[in-house]
């Protein structure tokens, strides 16, 4: 097996462990809270709360799937071009799981809005009446977080080479 074939399955097995933790907690979230009270975890700071989401982050652009479902394929079109494009090498693997945990949070929403039209959502930080998330979005905003970071403190614009149309970008 070359080394881009092992690239795209290790990639692949990364996201599918991701993909499917958030679905079995968001199993869980439906079958332990949907019609319950909140569970709390921490009084007045955590709490685990059921709520079906039809809309992005903070409830915004309810029901426009659509226009959901189409952001998750450029999503996964940009995280497809970006492994294949991504050289083999220990540099690059932070960049490697920030993309792949946006990735699979992506996915694991598109999973949600496509079987069920909503995103199940239920973690809940009362202290500071943040709007309900789930793991799914933990990934995406990690990795986002992660990526900036890394692009902003650690790479320099020569590494971002081999992502360039240019002929004749390292692409080992």
């Amino acid at each position: 097996m070359n080394q881009k074939a092992k690239q795209f399955l290790a990639a692949g097995i990364g996201m599918a462990a991701l993909i499917g933790l958030d679905q079995w907690t968001k199993y869980l979230a439906v079958e332990k809270l949907m019609g319950k009270e909140a569970c709390v975890i921490w009084p007045g700071v955590f709490e685990l709360r059921y709520l079906e989401n039809r809309g992005a982050a903070f409830g915004m652009l309810q029901g426009k799937q659509g226009f959901f479902f189409l952001i998750g394929i450029i999503v996964l079109a940009a995280a497809v071009y970006f492994f294949y494009r991504l050289p083999y090498r220990k540099r690059y693997l932070p960049l490697a799981f920030c993309v792949g945990g946006i990735a699979a949070g992506a996915i694991g929403n598109m999973i949600d809005r496509l079987s069920q039209g909503y995103v199940v959502d239920f973690l809940y930080f009362c202290l500071i009446d943040f709007p309900i998330f789930n793991v799914a979005d933990c990934y995406v905003t990690v990795g986002a977080f992660a990526l900036a970071v890394l692009v902003m403190f650690y790479y320099q614009d020569e590494d971002f080479s081999v992502f360039s149309f240019k002929k004749g970008g390292d692409r080992e």
